[in-house]
């Protein structure tokens, strides 16, 4: 029995989340051929299990970690106007305490915050009276001044699948639920083999091998490659509980806790509050990552700290936990490893190489520079090209610009004109995570009837099969709760149907 020819590639990227399909969009861009595995779901582990900020990282000033916060600073920007959609401005409240740094020393802190980088979309911080401010209302009396700064919000799940959407459109295959089992130097390239979740294999011949595999690059670096890596990861897991609304403003909170962590309370998915995370040093399997009760309990402890009406477990409606593949320093302190990253090449034939460590907020930088040092090795001399362009579904107004995300309500009310026929909440949902593609789910329907079958409240037919032809969905888990976060508001066995549902239609 003859072999089937491999699939031939420029670039075989393993690992779907968001350095991978980051490096995938940036370098199908520049023209090269780009085959990516992801052994899972996209964004099915850490990148969905973040905070969801776009942030420079405030408290890495306390550990002098000037460069990435400057860094992360002037992504912010640049990703709030690639994907208006998925990512928003917020403003933070700091309630200050008497056990914490001096109130100047806080306020000198944040203005260096704010001339990092240049702002051209957030305002800046300042100081604000919790006695008379919306914030004040839920923390207790006690809590009487407070500062207040910028950062973005993203539906970090929704950011790979639109890198990973953006890298198709360009040329690239994306094969998810496929593993890399083994990839080896066959004079100047790579001979890979995946293997899917039916067992079917694929055999991929690729000029330049890149890991992005997150919690498993070392993994991978030693099983697939059989060449361990020096570089050390720390695994740090951060977990995230979820709430009934807990204020009735649009602000979030950032609380600074004794013991020097840092968690947020965040407005989530309207009707709930975000709560987190934790850092601590993981040992478990990576596959199998879940919140423990000491968790939950360490968070609504904090809530005691600061809000009038505090969290008991009881009210925890759901959780997420991700493992933060960090990169090793001498920190004892889980929540103090550095942010940064670090990417290793070698090879001038046939190049691998790694990434380590790294946030969700440089992700685009990181992906520039990864490509920047694979492209010339395969004699590739085209430029960046990502600082200006629109994610899938960002181009509210034509290319990259500041009234996208300052006239993004202006925009919905435009669409739920259009589509007058549609609740006007539906449509909204919709400009939120998908923008301008709305236009593709709603192609050629006049009225409800055209939706097709309703799977849950708000659920159509139309929007499953775009999930499930453009966006590699192929279960409920992906639709529910990585494409969308629907599993907070629909009923039990919601997810069955949608499994059903595909099972059925994707025969």
């Amino acid at each position: 029995m003859t072999r089937p020819t491999p699939l031939s590639t420029d670039v075989l990227i393993v690992g779907g989340g968001i350095n991978g399909a980051g490096i995938a969009r940036d370098a199908a861009g520049r023209g090269l051929s780009v085959v990516l595995c992801e052994k899972d779901d996209l964004a099915q582990h850490t990148s969905s299990a973040s905070t969801k900020l776009i942030h420079g990282g405030l408290r890495y000033l306390e550990h002098y970690e000037f460069n990435l916060v400057r860094k992360a600073l002037i992504e912010r920007e640049v990703l709030l106007r690639a994907a208006p959609h998925i990512m928003w401005p917020m403003r933070f409240v700091m309630p200050h305490d008497r056990g914490q740094r001096p109130a100047w020393m806080i306020r000198a802190g944040l203005y260096l915050y704010d001339f990092l980088a240049k702002r051209e979309i957030l305002p800046g911080s300042g100081a604000i009276d919790l006695r008379t401010h919306a914030a004040g209302k839920p923390l207790k009396p006690e809590f009487t001044r407070g500062f207040i700064y910028s950062d973005g919000w993203v539906d970090d799940a929704r950011l790979v699948v639109l890198n990973a959407r953006d890298a198709a459109d360009r040329g690239a295959q994306v094969f998810t639920h496929t593993a890399c089992e083994s990839a080896q130097r066959v004079g100047d390239r790579w001979q890979a083999r995946l293997r899917r979740a039916d067992g079917s294999a694929i055999e991929v011949s690729a000029r330049a091998l890149v890991n992005a595999a997150g919690p498993w690059a070392a993994h991978f670096l030693k099983e697939a490659v059989a060449q361990p890596t020096g570089k050390a990861l720390r695994l740090v897991k951060g977990s995230h509980i979820v709430v009934k609304k807990m204020f009735d403003h649009p602000y979030a909170y950032i609380f600074q806790n004794p013991d020097g962590r840092i968690v947020f309370a965040i407005d989530y998915e309207q009707d709930f509050t975000l709560v987190g995370t934790t850092d601590l040093e993981y040992t478990g399997d990576t596959n199998k990552v879940a919140i423990d009760q000491s968790e939950i309990d360490y968070l609504c402890r904090l809530t005691e700290r600061y809000f009038r009406k505090p969290l008991q477990p009881s009210d925890v409606v759901w959780s997420y936990s991700g493992v933060r593949p960090l990169l090793e320093d001498d920190s004892a302190n889980a929540s103090e490893i550095t942010r940064d990253y670090k990417l290793a090449i070698e090879g001038d034939s046939a190049p691998l190489l790694s990434v380590f460590g790294g946030k969700i907020t440089t992700f685009r930088k990181l992906a520039e520079e990864a490509v920047d040092m694979i492209a010339p090795k395969l004699g590739n001399t085209r430029g960046t090209w990502t600082e200006h362009a629109c994610l899938p579904g960002g181009d509210l107004y034509g290319s990259p610009q500041h009234r996208a995300v300052l006239e993004f309500d202006g925009w919905v009310a435009a669409l739920q004109q259009e589509y007058a026929w549609l609740p006007p909440k539906l449509v909204a949902r919709y400009a939120r995570a998908y923008g301008t593609r709305t236009h593709k789910i709603l192609e050629g329907r006049r009225s409800v009837a055209d939706m097709g079958e309703v799977l849950a409240e708000g659920l159509y037919e139309a929007e499953l099969d775009y999930l499930t032809k453009c966006e590699w969905a192929t279960s409920g888990a992906d639709i529910l709760w990585r494409r969308s976060k629907l599993g907070l508001h629909l009923p039990a066995g919601s997810e069955q149907k949608i499994d059903q549902w595909i099972a059925r239609t994707q025969q």
